[in-house]
């Protein structure tokens, strides 16, 4: 016995089989797909038995723990800038609600709500309300909700009504700075929060145009002219103007975050002069806004106590102690990643995926439909946008695709798709709340479905991709066959 323990402590690690890479996913899919489906339990504790499954196998390999713990610290380090730029943001939600600017934006949004151009209008309150929170889910709980009772008394259907709704949360959820999952997916990418968005802004944009012709055309056609009771909409509006100073001077701070970062300032001080002006705004414009309370809302989130429920449930946010559900899960999956990538578990599975990806664009299909099946089987956003990201990130510096490239593939179809599956937490989460099932809904969420197929539609003529150095492969294609084109010219 005493021979065999130490012939086990002695052995060299090998590079493990892909029976034993997929023992450990599996281990980890069924914890998830317990933990979440039969528990209800939030995927922190499942994931770590992932960790488990991971650091196990990679000692059953032959890597000593000591080696297994460094795997963990390394990739844990790879997501801190994320973790600082998520507790820079949680302070600025905070700061933000409590400066008027965040109720500022909702307000304004509302202020667009006219019968004729109902569906679309409902794109644009849930795309501003999104934006400006940075929550899907708090978007279509609240605004959602309201929008649908709307849509009642309009006549309208139900199943468009909750399409740009979905449609216009996701959008503003996918740019917003404030989400989770933008922070989340250029962390598990190996990017920074502002080239991602600046990344996702063409594809993005080009799906949210068609969006807005689309339901503005529903808009046209289905429009039946029923009795137009926007009382819920005019409560909210009278609700917020009541409770804040509501002017278009506090759309300042987000436009100079805007210009910053346009102008290239990195994401950290960016998001903190954001949170400094927007300081001083709420000083100078909020009448109960104090030094006190700024500190307090950028600790524990600003607490909303208006006349109205749902005003007070999407504006009850913000806050370092807010974000710590997604930092404490972003470093639960690197752990998992840093084991899963040093020991090359993930790696020799890469290794048989990747075989069908000779192309860029073919890898950008193998990612997506890689982030769809997580949706699927795990099923839960975060996941399918960690698993995939850390599965494919060395392949893209391979192909060298900038790490924005895999990024903007994460969140067109991680983030994105989670709404169409009706036992994924995203999808049972707005049924739920919508009272509007994923058949009704899914056809008319016309964003959800529409983004993940334009982005490997651009990928194959590189027109979303950039190279390491940033230059864009459909410009580098043009480039390569200009000079191609000057040599024949040149040998003849």
């Amino acid at each position: 016995m005493k021979k065999w323990i130490e012939k086990f402590k002695n052995r060299e690690a090998k590079l493990p089989k892909i029976w034993q890479s997929l023992i450990v996913l599996l281990i980890l899919i069924a914890a998830l797909a317990i933990g979440i489906l039969v528990f209800d339990a939030d995927p922190h504790v499942p994931l770590l038995v992932g960790v488990a499954a991971a650091a196990i196998m990679a000692l059953f390999v032959g890597y000593k723990w000591h080696e297994v713990e460094s795997f963990m610290l390394k990739g844990i380090a790879k997501s801190l800038q994320s973790v600082v730029i998520l507790l820079v943001i949680g302070v600025l939600v905070g700061v933000w609600i409590a400066a008027g600017i965040v109720p500022t934006m909702i307000y304004y949004g509302l202020a667009v709500l006219k019968p004729q151009i109902f569906f679309l209008a409902a794109l644009i309150i849930c795309s501003i309300s999104s934006l400006a929170t940075g929550s899907s889910w708090g978007t279509m709980g609240t605004m959602g909700v309201a929008l649908l009772g709307i849509a009642h008394g309009l006549g309208m259907d139900i199943g468009i009504t909750a399409g740009a709704i979905i449609s216009g949360a996701y959008f503003g959820d996918k740019l917003s700075p404030l989400s989770d999952t933008t922070n989340l997916a250029p962390s598990m990418a190996g990017t920074d929060v502002i080239s991602h968005i600046k990344h996702m802004l063409p594809s993005t944009i080009l799906v949210y145009i068609i969006c807005i012709i689309f339901f503005t055309i529903m808009g046209f056609v289905n429009y039946q002219g029923g009795t137009s009771d926007l009382s819920q909409v005019e409560l909210y509006m009278t609700t917020l103007k009541e409770s804040f100073y509501i002017s278009p001077v506090l759309f300042i701070p987000p436009i100079i975050v805007i210009v910053a970062i346009a102008l290239k300032l990195p994401a950290i001080p960016g998001i903190t002069l954001g949170v400094v002006i927007g300081a001083i705004f709420g000083l100078i414009f909020q009448s109960d806004c104090s030094l006190g309370s700024i500190f307090s809302c950028g600790m524990d989130g600003y607490v909303a106590t208006t006349s109205v429920d749902a005003i007070n449930e999407l504006l009850t946010n913000g806050g370092i102690n807010n974000m710590t559900y997604a930092i404490t899960l972003i470093v639960i999956a690197m752990a998992f990643g840093g084991i899963m990538e040093e020991t090359q578990l993930l790696g020799v599975i890469v290794n048989k995926l990747k075989k069908l990806a000779k192309t860029p664009g073919g890898l950008v299909t193998i990612t997506e439909i890689t982030c769809i099946a997580s949706n699927v089987i795990v099923p839960d956003q975060y996941i399918s946008i960690i698993i995939p990201g850390r599965m494919y990130a060395e392949e893209y510096n391979n192909k060298n695709l900038s790490p924005s490239s895999l990024s903007n593939t994460l969140e067109s179809a991680g983030t994105v798709t989670s709404a169409l599956v009706p036992w994924n937490t995203c999808g049972a989460y707005i049924s739920t709340n919508l009272g509007v099932n994923v058949i009704q809904y899914g056809p008319w969420a016309v964003f959800n479905w529409l983004m993940p197929i334009v982005t490997i539609i651009l990928a194959y003529f590189g027109l979303n991709l950039k190279d390491l150095d940033g230059k864009y492969l459909f410009k580098k294609r043009r480039e390569e066959k200009k000079n191609k084109r000057e040599e024949e010219m040149m040998t003849n």
